[in-house]
């Protein structure tokens, strides 16, 4: 019950939360990741640590989830609220088209697998989040504020 009254306490007072999703593309493939924690399938990303740019973040998380290291720099998609994590996360989204890929992980906790997969060929349990993202980039739909 404590433990319940305390997460309660600091999703309510913690200051504003900033994130990063890559968008790489590979020709017509697109790389997702399926993390231990969450179903579906995901942009790879994560957290923007205190000091770090997102560029920065962004850099670690492909690394980190994907075993892509970004050789150019990114575009800039959007800046969303995402009100699903809660009213203070804040995500931004870069599409990576200049990288080199190191070829595929080994299993672990946070990330399962990560995949290119063809861009008219998704993977079942793709978010619709992931999909909307996609559809906003390769057809020039204009993003919304929210996620």
């Amino acid at each position: 019950m404590i433990r319940r009254i305390l997460h309660l306490y600091w999703r309510m007072k913690r200051g504003m939360t900033l994130g990063v999703r890559g968008v790489v593309l590979r020709g017509d493939e697109v790389l997702l990741v399926r993390h231990g924690y969450t179903p579906g399938w995901h942009l790879p990303g994560g957290g923007v640590e205190p000091g770090e740019t997102f560029e920065e973040a962004l850099a670690k998380e492909l690394l980190e989830e994907g075993n892509v290291r970004m050789t150019g720099a990114p575009k800039l998609h959007a800046l969303f609220l995402n009100r699903n994590a809660s009213s203070r996360d804040h995500v931004a989204v870069y599409v990576v088209r200049a990288f080199e890929y190191g070829g595929p992980l080994a299993p672990n906790l946070e990330i399962r697998e990560a995949s290119f997969f063809p861009l008219h060929g998704l993977p079942d349990g793709t978010t619709q989040s992931t999909r909307r993202r996609l559809t906003e980039i390769l057809d020039g739909v204009p993003p919304p504020a929210l996620w």
